[in-house]
């Protein structure tokens, strides 16, 4: 998503804003290919609907940003990286646009453009909401297909199975999906978008509901990572990717920038333990970028942060010591 729309509206609890492109890539138009449950069949769906072809779209992905980290892990972990293109903006923006600083010349090389909000606008003149990321570009016409950040995910591995790598992971287990989905349910609404409701809080209020649902949570998830390696178990799936983007960026900004408190990641023995598990697997570590994952939450958020000061630290040297995890799966 973008920090754009993410300010603090003063006496008031932080709200976001869910309303997304709601098109989406399918393997065969208008049908899905995940069976939502026992159903065996492709399920009909009333969204927009484009073919999923190799080499047709560009992933646009901020590594700074959570919610975008997560679709270039799966990217990744799926084998997606010669199927659909990477592009990735730099860690900071106006309040107009994300934009490819970190390109020659500031310009994406695969769409020719400075600024998402040209893929946006070509699309959608006029497009009346936040430029997010992540957000899926087709190439040929450079118009934006997609920001909805949850189906992407969803879609890159249902849909784009046919040219998923050999071995890939099922992020998706058929037996664990009812559980799974509660799970990945309470993470969202109490934790990764718990930390933005401390951050961005209008009120002391809200502040401090926002903070105790948020520990009420990760009390939960320390609890039930005692005695699994992974949320689901012994295997990896699409619940951990969604966790692990926020635990990641937990010490560097969320303690501080948008006062979570009450302890560090690193004082939370379990959750610690799991963060380092994953960031040690290919996929995981190597698609975060710390240094901007701090320039991003600093240097944008001027209503939380006005001096822009980036911090130094905190030591982030851990991340790369054994988790101790092995012996749980």
């Amino acid at each position: 998503m973008v920090g754009m729309a993410d300010y603090v509206n003063e006496g008031k609890s932080y709200e976001r804003d869910m309303t997304y492109i709601p098109d989406r890539i399918t393997a065969e138009p208008g049908r899905s290919q995940d069976p939502h449950g026992h159903d065996k069949q492709p399920a009909e769906i009333e969204a927009p609907t484009w073919q999923a072809e190799p080499g047709r779209y560009r992933l646009v992905a901020a590594r700074a940003c959570p919610w975008a980290n997560r679709s270039i892990i799966v990217r990744e972990l799926l084998g997606l990286q010669d199927v659909i293109s990477l592009g990735t903006p730099g860690p900071t923006h106006d309040q107009d646009s994300w934009t490819f600083d970190l390109d020659p010349g500031g310009v994406d090389p695969v769409l020719g453009i400075p600024r998402l909000k040209d893929a946006y606008e070509k699309r959608f003149p006029g497009y009346p909401r936040g430029i997010t990321v992540p957000a899926i570009v087709e190439e040929a016409s450079g118009e934006v297909v997609t920001n909805d950040f949850p189906w992407i995910t969803h879609d890159l591995f249902f849909e784009w199975k046919d040219h998923h790598k050999e071995g890939a992971p099922d992020l998706w287990p058929e037996d664990r999906r009812e559980e799974m989905e509660q799970v990945m349910r309470r993470i969202f609404t109490e934790v990764n978008n718990g930390v933005y409701r401390c951050g961005f809080a209008g009120s002391q209020e809200a502040y401090d509901e926002a903070y105790d649902r948020l520990w009420v949570a990760m009390d939960w998830l320390e609890e039930r990572l005692a005695d699994r390696r992974f949320l689901m178990g012994e295997a990896i799936t699409e619940a951990d990717v969604r966790l692990f983007t926020t635990l990641v960026r937990f010490d560097p900004v969320y303690h501080g920038h948008f006062k979570c408190n009450r302890n560090k990641l690193t004082e939370m023995p379990n959750l610690w333990g799991y963060a380092r598990d994953l960031f040690q697997t290919p996929g995981f570590g190597d698609t975060v970028d710390f240094g901007q994952i701090k320039d991003h939450y600093y240097k944008v958020h001027t209503d939380v942060n006005p001096s822009g000061i980036v911090p130094k630290g905190p030591d982030l040297s851990g991340w790369t010591t054994d988790p101790g995890r092995a012996h749980l799966g």
